[in-house]
């Protein structure tokens, strides 16, 4: 599936630009990269299979601050009327998730167990030694 990634980046000049974009290119699954935005602070980047938080990750540690804006799947919109019907079934039946049940074990702590009691005798009855 094709996703789409924005990441905001402050791009000061041509070099940080252009290091940005080679990251960018190198992560794999990347298909292309664009700047965009207004002041061209954004990089988009498409592809298939991305993983986000590493590219993040590489921009934040080789060009600066990077903060992660926006993940979308990328729609195509190319299509012929027919292959558009029979693709909305397909992902009709694709956007069914079947939900997972999984068992909740509840955790009760141990308590206290019972305190010890030790008898302790005296060794020597006796306690006037005078007699």
């Amino acid at each position: 599936m094709q996703q789409k990634v924005v990441i905001k980046l402050p791009l000061n000049g041509k070099r940080s630009s252009c290091k940005a974009m080679q990251i960018a290119v190198g992560v794999p699954g990347v298909a292309s990269a664009a700047l965009a935005g207004e002041d061209k602070n954004q990089i988009e980047v498409t592809g298939d299979g991305i993983d986000v938080a590493a590219l993040t990750m590489l921009l934040r540690k080789n060009v600066g601050f990077a903060e992660l804006v926006s993940v979308a799947p990328v729609s195509e919109d190319n299509k012929s009327g027919d292959d558009n019907k029979s693709g909305d079934d397909q992902s009709e039946s694709e956007k069914e998730v079947a939900v997972l049940q999984i068992p909740w074990y509840y955790n009760y702590p141990y308590g206290y167990g019972p305190g010890h009691m030790y008898v302790i005798r005296d060794q020597n009855p006796a306690s006037c030694s005078i007699m």
